[in-house]
């Protein structure tokens, strides 16, 4: 497996069921919690807090916190597993919500109202959980894949939110993966998945699809000032040519603010293989300060 690095430059209502606490035998130093928190569009959702286990309450110190969004049809519980041990061992938090677009959960493709619900994660948090304190000047943003992409757009919509974001694997431009998907299987059901989630075909509503493609955004995330990771793939089966995708939102992010603190990192890893707990993620965590 090989990389290349470009160096760095120099509330809405919030549910009030109580927390569920999720044992994991292989989980030594981390322990996972169940809240529950009111969407864009009053839908209750769950969310993933994974918490070191050492953390007193009420008199622990502010915590970092990485807000972590899902990838496409793939749940908020199946990304948490991504971190294993890792925010116990390094002493951070990790919210993972499970999301909600403007139709669908698993499948909400960046849209606005899921971004401004993941921008209230370190509020939603505290509330659920009075006694954990969020260091707000260590927020973070770490996604794969569709949460990649939701990443970026928080960068793009939220940057003062963010103290640096990690992208794995993402699409940056929707209406060229709406083309795409013919040439995938099961293509056609994610073509009216996707059509269904913004409200109708990219020629129908353009501006629509916009909204959800970072690379339409490129401009405000290079003068966002937020330190950002894009991490892609030769190898990527699901997003083939991720030199149109991640790989040209990095060139556009230095061609549009040439002193943008953004590094790109490629391989040739299967799609978002390096966002696991025993792959390249503790060493995306070690470059924003996490460990």
């Amino acid at each position: 497996m090989s990389y290349a690095v470009v160096p760095l430059p120099v509330a809405a209502a919030i549910s009030r069921v109580p927390a569920a606490a999720i044992p994991h035998a292989d989980h030594l130093m981390t322990r996972e919690l169940v809240i529950r928190y009111v969407a864009h569009d009053g839908v209750e959702r769950k969310a993933y807090v994974l918490l070191p286990r050492s953390y007193r309450p009420f008199r622990g110190p502010p915590l970092p916190l990485v807000i972590s969004p899902h990838g496409r049809g793939v749940d908020a519980s199946a990304n948490a597993q991504l971190w294993g041990d890792l925010p116990g061992q390094e002493g951070f938090a990790v919210i993972n919500p499970e999301g909600q677009g403007r139709k669908l959960e698993l499948y909400s493709w960046g849209d606005p109202g899921q971004i401004a619900d993941l921008s209230r994660m370190p509020a939603i948090l505290e509330h659920a959980l009075p006694w954990v304190h969020v260091d707000r000047r260590r927020v973070y943003a770490v996604g794969g894949s569709m949460g990649g992409q939701e990443t970026l757009l928080l960068v793009a919509r939220y940057p003062h939110l963010l103290a640096g974001a990690v992208s794995f694997d993402a699409p940056t431009n929707l209406v060229r993966r709406f083309s795409d998907f013919r040439r995938m299987v099961g293509g056609l059901r994610l073509r009216e998945l996707v059509r269904y989630e913004i409200g109708g075909l990219p020629w129908q509503l353009p501006e629509a699809w916009e909204n959800r493609s970072p690379l339409d955004f490129a401009r405000a995330i290079a003068r966002s000032g937020v330190p950002l990771q894009i991490w892609w793939s030769v190898a990527d089966g699901v997003i083939r040519d991720q030199r149109q995708e991640s790989g040209r939102l990095y060139r556009d992010i230095l061609r549009l603010n040439p002193a943008a603190p953004v590094v790109q990192v490629v391989g040739a890893w299967r799609h978002c293989f390096e966002m696991r707990w025993d792959s390249k993620l503790p060493r995306a965590l070690a470059m924003l300060g996490l460990d």
